[in-house]
């Protein structure tokens, strides 16, 4: 089953349930939502949510998956600063207790940065807190997000995910969400080669490994290292190629989700507009 959405907000009166109706306003049958402001910690107490209201509406109209992203803020790789490797710990554990309450198994992280340091070292705190983390939770997979690699973030390759998830002394609830700006972006070909990168993950971190996709489009060219999302069809990737990846049959009944741009009135530069029922559509095509 194609399982097909977006990033959707949550705030105001309604919270999660909005969250569960904007999705559904762009004709997608899951999605994808932070627990809360992805750039603080502040977070809204889950009774104050209307999480039973959102899966009443969610069994209603047939979506049965979505996954939820964890904050930036989070960095296991610091290497620097104890007390951000420790906030990222403690607010890893949260967030997937919330995950869990609000009945999602899949979390997506961004493996970290090792803010300088030798790459090594930034993967090494990251399993150090991955295992900590894992350890006092249950239920909920993390998935390490393909990263584009700028800067120093980690995560950047296929063999530094394979490091991590090596590393980690019990990596059964770990996975990986692939995101196609940022394989391009870190040098994969998903144009040209998609299948390529398929067995490569298969070979370096096994089978079934892959629990969900981000699905963006490119503003940079191959290799640029820079994460700059374009709207479907309007970037280096391309729509073909993204249907391509929608429509794989090694990626079926994997939540795909669109993280693109919001389109800017060129009359009013503070009016902007999702693209995602548009978007949806023309990928759902075939």
């Amino acid at each position: 089953m194609l399982y097909l959405g977006s990033h959707v907000g949550m705030s105001g009166k309604e919270m999660f349930l909005g969250s569960v109706k904007e999705a559904l306003s762009y004709g997608a049958n899951t999605f994808m939502v932070y627990t809360g402001a992805p750039q603080n910690s502040k977070r809204r107490p889950l009774d104050e949510l209307r999480i039973e209201e959102a899966k009443e509406l969610m069994k209603k109209e047939g979506i049965d998956k979505f996954i939820i992203h964890a904050p930036y803020l989070i960095n296991l790789g610091n290497t620097v600063n104890p007390d951000i490797f420790k906030l990222g710990k403690e607010m890893l554990t949260t967030e997937i207790e919330r995950t869990y309450a609000m009945g999602s198994d899949v979390i997506v992280l961004h493996p970290g940065s090792a803010v300088g340091a030798e790459p090594q070292a930034g993967i090494a705190k990251i399993i150090e807190g991955l295992d900590e983390v894992i350890a006092n939770t249950d239920h909920v997979y993390i998935a390490l997000e393909t990263m584009a690699g700028k800067g120093s973030e980690l995560g950047r390759s296929i063999d530094e995910l394979k490091d991590i998830i090596d590393g980690v002394k019990d990596n059964t609830r770990l996975k990986i969400c692939i995101d196609t700006c940022h394989l391009n972006d870190a040098g994969y070909d998903v144009v040209n080669g998609f299948d390529a990168i398929l067995d490569e993950i298969d070979e370096k971190l096994g089978k079934g490994r892959i629990a969900c996709a981000h699905i963006n489009d490119s503003m940079n060219p191959l290799g640029a290292h820079k994460d700059r999302h374009a709207n479907i069809g309007a970037g280096t990737i391309g729509l073909d190629a993204l249907k391509y990846v929608v429509h794989h049959p090694r990626l079926d009944d994997i939540v795909k989700c669109l993280e693109t741009p919001y389109i800017k009135n060129p009359d009013d530069p503070k009016d902007a507009h999702a693209p995602y029922k548009e978007e949806i559509a023309r990928l759902r095509s075939v």
